[in-house]
C-alpha cells in the first residue's frame, strides 16, 4: 500500500517511521518540507490542486496536521475541507487524528465514542463540525473516513504539550515540574508511538472506517502519580508546580496560548479518563506500558535537549 502522511510534527514523523518500518512506502507533507528522512515534500495542505497532486497514487492519506493553536477557527476547517475534496477526486481512504475536546466536560464520568458532544468553546465546536464533516462525507459515499481519537500527548517529539518540556525537562535538570489545573485528578496521556501505530490499524483495516475511534492507552493515573514516575526515572526528588485556573486566567490576559487553553482546563479539574476498549477490542492492540513509555520519553529529552 501506498501511504501519504500530512503533517510532521511529533505524531506524523512517528507515523511516517512506524509505517516506513513495516515497509510500507510511504510520504509527508508538510508547509515546510521537514520531517523525518522519508519526508521532503512541502506544500501548503490547503491548497485542494497541491493536496490532490500529493495523493496521487495513494491508497491511505492521513490527517495529522495542527494549524496554530489561537487560529483553529479560520484555519482547520479550510485544511480538512481540502483534504476531504482531494481524498473524493482520487478515491483514496483519509484516517484523521483529533483530540477530545469535542465532548466537553463530562463530570468525570469516563469518556466513550459513543458520549454527546458538548463543547465549551470555541476550539470544541470546531473539532466536533469537522468530526460532523468527516462523518457525512463518509455516509455520503463520498470518501471513505476512519477517525482516531487521542488524548494529551507525550513521547519523543511531544515538546508543547501539557506533559511535555514544561515536565520532562525540568525533571532531567531537578527542577519544578509546571501543569495546569489539578494534579490530583486522573487524567489519561497517550503516548505518540501508540497513535502512530494505532492511525497505522485504521489505515490497514476495512473495519474501522465511518466511525472515530479512540486509540490505545496505557493506565490512568493521576497527573501528580505521572510526573512522579517521570522523576523517578531521572533519579531526582518529585516537584510539581500547578497553576491554577485564576492563574490560567490571569496570565491569559497577557499570553493568547495560556488564553486559548483555558477553554479545555476542564480536562484537568475533574477526572478525565479516556476508554479505549473498543479499538483495543477489536484491532488487539494494547498501548505501551508506562513502565516502557517513560523511560523512552526520559531517554529522548535527555538527548534531544532545547
Amino acid at each position: 500500500m501506498k501511504h501519504v502522511v500530512f503533517g510532521t510534527g511529533a505524531v506524523g514523523s512517528a507515523l511516517i517511521r512506524h509505517l516506513a518500518a513495516a515497509g510500507e512506502q510511504v510520504s509527508g507533507v508538510s508547509r515546510s518540507g521537514r520531517g523525518p528522512e522519508e519526508a521532503a515534500v512541502a506544500g501548503d495542505a490547503g491548497d485542494v490542486e497541491f493536496a490532490t497532486e500529493a495523493m496521487r497514487g495513494a491508497d491511505v492519506a492521513y490527517q495529522c496536521l495542527n494549524p496554530p493553536y489561537t487560529k483553529w477557527p479560520q484555519h482547520f476547517p479550510p485544511l480538512q475541507a481540502s483534504l476531504l475534496a482531494a481524498a473524493k477526486a482520487g478515491g483514496v481512504k483519509l484516517v484523521t487524528l483529533e483530540n477530545l475536546y469535542m465532548y466537553g466536560p463530562t463530570g468525570g464520568a469516563p469518556l466513550t465514542e459513543d458520549l454527546p458532544h458538548r463543547p465549551a468553546g470555541p476550539k470544541g465546536r470546531v473539532r466536533s463540525a469537522m468530526a460532523h464533516e468527516l462523518l457525512a462525507a463518509h455516509e455520503r459515499g463520498d470518501v471513505r473516513v476512519a477517525i482516531g481519537r487521542a488524548s494529551d500527548f507525550f513521547g519523543p517529539g511531544a515538546r508543547l504539550t501539557h506533559m511535555g518540556e514544561r515536565v520532562f525537562s525540568p525533571a532531567l535538570a531537578g527542577k519544578k515540574a509546571q501543569v495546569m489545573g489539578d494534579p490530583d485528578q486522573p487524567h489519561t496521556f497517550s503516548y505518540v508511538p501508540d497513535v502512530a501505530a494505532g492511525l497505522a490499524v485504521l489505515g490497514a483495516h476495512d473495519a474501522a472506517d465511518g466511525r472515530a475511534w479512540h486509540l490505545p492507552n496505557a493506565e490512568t493515573l493521576t497527573t501528580r502519580r505521572f510526573i512522579e514516575l517521570v522523576f523517578a526515572e531521572t533519579g531526582h526528588e518529585p516537584r510539581v508546580s500547578a497553576m491554577p485556573r485564576f492563574m490560567v486566567t490571569a496570565v491569559g490576559l497577557f499570553n493568547p496560548m495560556v488564553r486559548e487553553i483555558a477553554e479545555v482546563l476542564f480536562e484537568f479539574e475533574e477526572p478525565f479518563v479516556v476508554d479505549s476498549s473498543a479499538f483495543e477490542s477489536t484491532f488487539d492492540l494494547r498501548a505501551t506500558p508506562l513502565t516502557e513509555a517513560i523511560p523512552a520519553t526520559v531517554e529522548w529529552f535527555r538527548r534531544n535537549p532545547k
